[in-house]
């Protein structure tokens, strides 16, 4: 059993190794699904925890249909983290048609090596899951991270069991969205998935004395200010013990 725990924050990955987990996903911008973590980040996770280290590349949210120059930009950020110590890269594109881009990421692939990849829940917003499957374990991806094509893992319990079938132990499927201490055990018996990723998080106040309320730096999104999001040991630990 593999518990990863997705980080946007180097206090994180500290908590998450307190808490047990086997590795973090590194990320940035956790409001819009996350994005590629700068290599301050990815440099000090790398400097002060000691279990796997995987890291996004992602350089938007929105979609996974990509530009030329996004497309560049991909390829120079698993540069850089390769560089700065990552034990994994996680990724995905798509085409327009919603298949997977067997081309771009065979060039992905390549710029990877030797680092274990993982095809990220771009896999969700695949048109047909199955041919999906197909064409990642072509192109030597470790794993794939999915929610079973639903809001969360426990709504998508079904095409994520019928994953694990097809796939045969040729690839690993990692459950992920919405995993919680709650519902992992559940999703473990209706799947026999053995990977899971979870953020587990918990809301901590901010220790500035004065606070404006009235100013929102994530504009539309309106994020609070002056509560902060970190990965919780406890929540960690307790998730750990079940897999158990």
């Amino acid at each position: 059993m593999t518990l990863e725990i997705c980080i946007d924050s180097v206090h994180s990955a500290i908590e998450a190794e307190k808490g047990g987990a086997d590795r973090v996903e590194l990320c940035n911008n956790l409001f819009e699904g996350g994005t590629t973590p700068s290599a301050g980040s990815i440099a000090l996770c790398r400097k002060h925890i000691q279990i796997g280290l995987f890291v996004l590349i992602r350089p938007r949210g929105g979609d996974f249909l990509y530009s030329d120059l996004e497309f560049e930009i991909i390829k120079q950020d698993i540069k850089v983290a390769k560089n700065l110590g990552a034990d994994g890269i996680v990724v995905g594109i798509l085409k327009a048609d919603g298949t997977i881009d067997q081309e771009r990421m065979s060039i992905i692939m390549e710029h990877c090596h030797p680092l274990p990849v993982t095809f990220h829940r771009a896999f969700d917003m695949a048109i047909e899951p199955f041919q999906a499957l197909e064409d990642i374990i072509g192109l030597g991806a470790s794993r794939i991270l999915t929610s079973g094509q639903e809001r969360s893992a426990f709504e998508g319990t079904d095409l994520l069991a019928d994953l694990v079938k097809k796939a045969n132990q040729r690839i690993i499927i990692m459950a992920g969205g919405g995993v919680t201490e709650r519902n992992i055990a559940k999703i473990h018996r209706l799947t026999g998935i053995t990977e899971f990723h979870s953020s587990a998080r918990k809301k901590v106040s901010s220790n500035m004395q004065y606070q404006q309320n009235q100013v929102f730096m994530g504009g539309e999104l309106r994020i609070p200010e002056f509560v902060n999001s970190f990965a919780d040991a406890e929540k960690i630990r307790k998730m750990k013990g079940i897999l158990l």
